[in-house]
């Protein structure tokens, strides 16, 4: 089974890896080099929360440690997290806008 494979932009540092849609971003990330926060890898701890600038993606479980607030503010968590469209990331405090 072959996966599609989308481009991941972090910011603000600008660093870029591609992603398959089966592989989460934590994973792709590191395995490019991109040094990311992380520490469980199964979406309790929130050490790899993260803002969705752009793009869509897919948790793995069904609710992630997000509540409905921080999902509403497109706060995801890359470790348990896969693409569905080329992807801009920013930090979480970062109040960045989705580019149009």
């Amino acid at each position: 089974m072959s996966s599609e494979t989308f481009k991941v932009r972090l910011l603000p540092q600008g660093a870029i890896f591609d992603c398959a849609a089966d592989q989460t971003l934590l994973l792709a990330g590191l395995a490019a080099g991109v040094a990311m926060p992380w520490s469980c890898r199964n979406g309790t701890c929130r050490t790899c929360i993260t803002r969705l600038v752009d793009g869509r993606i897919e948790h793995r479980i069904p609710w992630p440690g997000l509540s409905i607030e921080e999902k509403a503010d497109r706060l995801i968590l890359p470790c348990v997290a896969e693409p569905r469209s080329s992807l801009t990331l920013a930090p979480a405090d970062d109040a960045a806008e989705p580019q149009r």
